[in-house]
C-alpha cells in the first residue's frame, strides 16, 4: 500500500454550475482538509457533494449545503474533514455566485 499526500483540489474559484473539483482515480482518496474563502464584499454560498462512482450530483450524496460565508470568512467545513472517497468517486460544489469563493483541498491517496 502506498500513501501519497497531495493537493485535491488547488486554489481556484468555486463555478456557479454544479462543477466536479476532484476525482479519486485509480485510488482510494482520505480528504485532509478543505477550506473556502469568501473574498467579496457580500455574504456568499456554497455547497459541496461528495459522490460515489455510480451516483450524480444532487440531494443524495449533499454533504454541506449552502453554506453561506460572509465577506472575508473563511470555513474548513469538519463535516467533509476525513470522509474517505472509492475510487472513481469525486467532490463536486457549487457557488451561489461566480465569482465569491475561493476553494482548496489536500489530502491522502491509497493505492
Amino acid at each position: 500500500m502506498t500513501v501519497t499526500v497531495k493537493v485535491l483540489i488547488p486554489a481556484k474559484i468555486a463555478e456557479s454550475v454544479q462543477t466536479t473539483q476532484y476525482t479519486a482515480t485509480g485510488v482510494t482518496t482520505i480528504i485532509d482538509k478543505f477550506t473556502a474563502t469568501n473574498y467579496s464584499s457580500t455574504a456568499a454560498t456554497i455547497s459541496v457533494n461528495l459522490v460515489t462512482a455510480a451516483d450524480t450530483a444532487g440531494n443524495q450524496n449533499l454533504i454541506t449545503k449552502t453554506k453561506t460565508l460572509q465577506p472575508a470568512e473563511t470555513y474548513t467545513f469538519p463535516e467533509i474533514v476525513g470522509q474517505v472517497l472509492a475510487a472513481s468517486g469525486f467532490i463536486s460544489t457549487i457557488a451561489g455566485t461566480a465569482t465569491s469563493i475561493n476553494i482548496r483541498a489536500s489530502g491522502r491517496e491509497v493505492t
